[in-house]
């Protein structure tokens, strides 16, 4: 019997080129970036030591509770209310519990301190789903996912250990900085989305503002990414600078301080807080 071409093929490879049709098609897609950005949110270090201290936490109260009642039953035996068989089975029964409710504190207070590590220095929040494309702020929010990675890697750079002549509190700084700047970028095309929502569905005699204000906020956006993308270049700038006798910390500094000025322009525009 003469099998197709494709039933010799191992299943993993059939598998593997099925999922990278599927993942190619769905690129972009309103669908993939929704589960994309769930994921992201799953997978978030704030997110996963939450939901470690909650299961740590109901383990405990389980142990506090058998602890309780194995401890009232070794009452009511000590009292004579029960019995001596009482008093026994529930001091010894007790000990157990009472191990794994020790384990389980000393476990929750270790994920205590964490959550104080992460407060000190949060990680960076998952980034929302691209706009749909027929939206006009689509292409800058592209442009800024592809500023953030840049960014991201440049601050790594500056991080590092070999670059003693960068301050730390620099790149803490400039990494907070641009993390608020991209806040508010996202603040101002949340807005020209709503805006685009509104003139899709007005009368059309109702239009003429609203596709003005559209314009606008097309405007601003684009301008708010470029500016961005200038900063990552100051940024790129400051690691090149640490390679040539220069200072970069200073480079640095000056690009946050046009960070800032970015990040509450954009504030303005759109009515975004941080705090």
């Amino acid at each position: 019997m003469i099998m197709e071409p494709w039933r010799n093929r191992p299943n993993n490879e059939i598998v593997r080129k099925v999922v990278n049709e599927l993942g190619a098609s769905l690129q972009g897609h309103p669908l993939a970036e929704q589960a994309r950005y769930r994921m992201q949110k799953w997978n978030d270090p704030v997110a996963k030591l939450e939901r470690k201290r909650k299961r740590t936490n109901a383990v405990l109260t389980f142990w506090l509770i058998v602890i309780s009642m194995l401890g009232t039953l070794a009452v009511l035996g000590f009292t004579d209310v029960l019995g001596t068989w009482a008093a026994v089975t529930g001091s010894i029964g007790a000990a157990v519990p009472a191990v794994l409710a020790v384990r389980s504190g000393f476990k929750l207070k270790e994920l205590g301190v964490a959550r104080q590590r992460l407060a000190l220095s949060p990680p960076p929040p998952p980034r929302p789903p691209l706009p749909a494309h027929i939206s006009s702020a689509r292409v800058p929010m592209e442009k800024l996912h592809s500023a953030e990675d840049a960014m991201a890697q440049l601050l790594v750079q500056l991080d590092s250990p070999a670059l003693t002549s960068m301050p730390t509190e620099s790149v803490q700084h400039a990494r907070q900085t641009a993390q608020e700047a991209a806040l508010a970028i996202r603040a101002v095309s949340a807005q020209l989305q709503a805006v685009e929502r509104a003139r899709d569905n007005a009368p059309h005699l109702e239009r003429g503002s609203l596709v003005e204000g559209v314009r606008v906020l097309r405007g601003q956006l684009a301008d708010g990414v470029d500016r961005y993308c200038a900063l990552v270049a100051e940024a790129g700038k400051a690691l090149a600078a640490s390679t040539q006798f220069q200072n970069p910390g200073e480079v640095l500094d000056d690009a946050t301080d046009h960070m800032a000025g970015l990040a509450s322009a954009m504030r303005d525009v759109s009515g975004y807080s941080a705090y």
